[in-house]
């Protein structure tokens, strides 16, 4: 079997843990489809939060108590930024985490694609699974916020890490995504696909910028399963619930499902798999079950990843 996972954010690097054991109980094969919208260029450094955070994930590297970054973290460079009052500030990068980005800016500028370097960066962490950017283009979420003098947009790491999310979201632009085109391989991972699994990410910024990218939704094929990223009305995990109210939807499990909607209507699932708390949802045309969805250890995840394959099947 093939599995693809459109994935974002550390929710998304958690999951993939679990569908990579599962993978090796079965022989199956994985390829992640990352998103890059909360891509950023910082002092010179282009950073890929989502890539990197699954790639530390999975490669035993991540600092379990942030969630983010790496383990055993120092921040030696940080403070001497700080000192010189370089911004931005409020962006931490660890010493150890800049070597990635040393390295990943030096191959871009070197003209090697977003997805070469990554596949280089693998070759460190081997994860497990096929790491690839949504696109080897440019694209950015920006935030069209609410000031006090009026409305602008600003980068989505700026609005998420240095607002804490609290300025009023308008809307979403996903820029460059117009004329994007998906990574290389990403195309031949879809249609080889046996199934696409959409992990419990952010549904407005790390899922939703995958699909932006030219040709990805047309290339989904395979029966599409999502897992919700709402439990009891209330995100697993970080901000969604300031994302879904600028996308004027309500955060539960019903809310997303159908914000993402059915495939025959022409949305984007077939099944939803939801949490217990959250039974007997429905959402029109598309094919509903429930399970614990708390992802407390790979173990818990593969569970999910097993419940989300039998949706599938149905």
């Amino acid at each position: 079997m093939q599995i693809v996972v459109l994935a974002g954010g550390i929710g998304g690097a958690k999951f993939l843990a679990g569908v990579r054991a599962v993978a090796r109980e079965s022989g199956s094969g994985v390829t992640a489809v990352v998103n890059v919208g909360d891509d950023v260029t910082l002092h010179g450094l282009r950073i890929c939060p989502d890539l990197d955070s699954v790639m530390y994930t999975l490669g035993g590297a991540a600092d379990p108590e942030r969630g983010w970054g790496r383990q055993g973290e120092t921040w030696t460079v940080k403070e001497e930024l700080a000192a010189y009052g370089a911004e931005p500030a409020w962006f931490g990068l660890g010493d150890r985490d800049i070597a990635t980005h040393l390295v990943r800016t030096r191959m871009l500028d070197a003209g090697y694609p977003l997805s070469a370097v990554t596949e280089a960066l693998c070759a460190r962490w081997q994860p497990g699974v096929r790491l690839l950017p949504a696109t080897d283009d440019r694209v950015e979420t920006h935030v069209v916020v609410e000031t006090e003098e009026g409305q602008r947009a600003i980068h989505f790491q700026e609005w998420w890490v240095r607002h804490r999310a609290a300025l009023p979201a308008k809307r979403f632009v996903f820029v460059g995504a117009e004329a994007s085109k998906p990574a290389a391989g990403v195309l031949e991972a879809l249609s080889a696909a046996d199934v696409v699994l959409v992990a419990p990410s952010n549904p407005v910024v790390s899922v939703a910028p995958i699909l932006a990218v030219g040709g990805i939704r047309e290339a989904l094929t395979a029966p599409v399963v999502g897992i919700s990223p709402i439990i009891g009305g209330a995100p697993v995990r970080g901000m969604a619930d300031k994302c879904l109210a600028a996308v004027q939807t309500e955060c539960s499990a019903a809310g997303v499902g159908n914000l993402y909607g059915a495939r025959s209507t022409g949305g984007l699932l077939d099944g939803w798999l939801v949490d217990t708390t959250d039974a007997g949802v429905t959402i029109p045309g598309v094919t509903v079950r429930s399970h614990d969805l708390w992802m407390r250890d790979e173990r818990s995840t593969a569970e999910i990843v097993r419940a989300a394959l039998e949706v599938a099947r149905a």
